[in-house]
């Protein structure tokens, strides 16, 4: 079956470890555009997040945000679908998240926001010097952050934290399911959590979006590395597990490429829409 759209994890996946598009990704994204397929970003990130490099693709028109929690139609400036957690569930989330070793934040409206304690200990918990720097500039310190949602009032697009121990870390990704079983966990990068509302995955937005352009899901493509994409890869008719992808991501794949070092999405690209 033909391929006509393609979703795309960006951290660990369409992205090189340095946050570059590389130029084999790029032409071979080119030339799936021109031959017509969707070329859609699926991220953690909200999408003012996103690099400069990736909202400026010319071909891009709709992303899939905060792990599903949107889908944006870039073109029309437009929020086409959401799926966030209510205030009183947030509240139960931080209740759980101050008993933890962890800093901690949340999405809110397209933005990022922590309490001012943890964002001065950003470095204690985030060592890889580009995601330390991305994680402090999309984030705004606020005095008192409970008191700050509260005020807010609002439903939350994902919450986030970041652990040092890296066992309890494994360990919490388990509890946090269990105690959580009406939310979404998953992690994004080594040393995270993330927690979205049960419909915010990457996988319902993948079938949203097929259903809002008249298009089969088992025409779809979709890269990932991490346990985030896991349900798009499930989704799609074709999900690629990318080389450095978690071991239950790569089993739950129907194909493996190279890494995101190694231009693994544009060696995908080829063989599944072009027969290379």
């Amino acid at each position: 079956m033909p391929v006509t759209i393609i979703l795309l994890d960006l951290d660990g996946t369409l992205l090189t470890s340095d946050k570059r598009i590389s130029p084999a990704n790029r032409a071979a994204l080119e030339r799936a555009a021109e031959a017509g397929v969707r070329i859609v970003p699926s991220t953690g990130r909200f999408y003012d997040g996103m690099p400069a490099v990736v909202r400026e693709l010319p071909f891009v028109r709709y992303v899939v945000t905060v792990n599903g929690a949107q889908v944006y139609d870039a073109a029309e400036k437009t929020v086409l679908h959401r799926a966030e957690i209510q205030p009183a569930a947030a509240e139960r989330v931080f209740d759980a998240l101050d008993a933890l070793p962890v800093i901690y934040d949340c999405f809110l409206d397209g933005w990022g926001y922590m309490d001012e304690r943890n964002y001065a200990r950003i470095d204690e918990f985030i060592q890889d010097p580009r995601v330390n720097r991305m994680v402090k500039e999309l984030r705004r310190p606020v005095a008192d952050f409970r008191a700050f949602i509260r005020r807010e009032n609002r439903p939350l697009q994902k919450i986030q934290m970041f652990f040092r121990d890296m066992d309890r870390r494994r360990e919490e990704l388990e509890r946090l399911s269990r105690l959580f079983p009406d939310m979404a966990v998953s992690s994004s990068i080594p040393n995270n959590i993330e927690i979205n509302d049960s419909h915010a995955t990457k996988g319902e937005a993948l079938a949203f979006l097929c259903r809002h352009l008249g298009l089969d899901i088992r025409d779809a493509m979709a890269f990932g590395d991490g346990s985030n994409d896991l349900s798009m890869i499930r989704a799609a008719g074709t999900g690629v597990a990318m080389a450095n992808a978690e071991a239950a991501l790569r089993e739950a794949a129907d194909y493996v490429t190279a890494s995101n070092d190694e231009d693994g999405v544009a060696k995908a690209i080829e063989k599944f829409c072009f027969g290379g």
